[in-house]
């Protein structure tokens, strides 16, 4: 485009968006979010039928902090599918040191390719000291 076209192209646009501001789009009347429902006044309940600990008795916490850890993220005991629990059937039990064992050096592993053992082997850092090889 030439010097000619483009400034009545821009000259246009402007105009254009000029008006987009002026039209009943960003005036409208609209409804206030925080008006739109009345608080309810706070009510204390009548009764909440609780009834002061014994002294010396025991918490009411049931188990230890770990389980009640367990409990909140995972749930407690719920029914198995027969699809879930023939799986796991399947699958058998793990055996109890099974994550000692995995970083044991005797331990079977797959090999992964030169690129992968590479990337693992490689030095931390910032890469300051990087350097590009071309393999001959």
């Amino acid at each position: 485009m030439t010097k000619h076209h483009t400034l009545p192209l821009l000259a246009l646009s402007a105009t254009m968006l000029s008006a987009c501001a002026g039209g009943g789009f960003l005036d409208r009347e609209r409804p206030d979010e925080f008006a739109v429902q009345r608080q309810a006044p706070l009510v204390v309940p009548p009764d909440f039928n609780l009834v002061p600990p014994a002294p010396g008795a025991p918490r009411p916490a049931e188990g230890t902090a770990s389980q009640q850890t367990l409990e909140a993220l995972f749930g407690g005991p719920a029914q198995r599918s027969a699809v879930e629990t023939s799986a796991l059937d399947r699958a058998g039990a793990a055996a109890p040191g099974i994550r000692s064992s995995v970083g044991d050096p005797e331990t079977n592993t797959v090999a992964k390719g030169r690129v992968t053992r590479d990337i693992i082997a490689a030095p931390s850092g910032a890469g300051a000291s990087a350097q590009a090889v071309i393999p001959g």
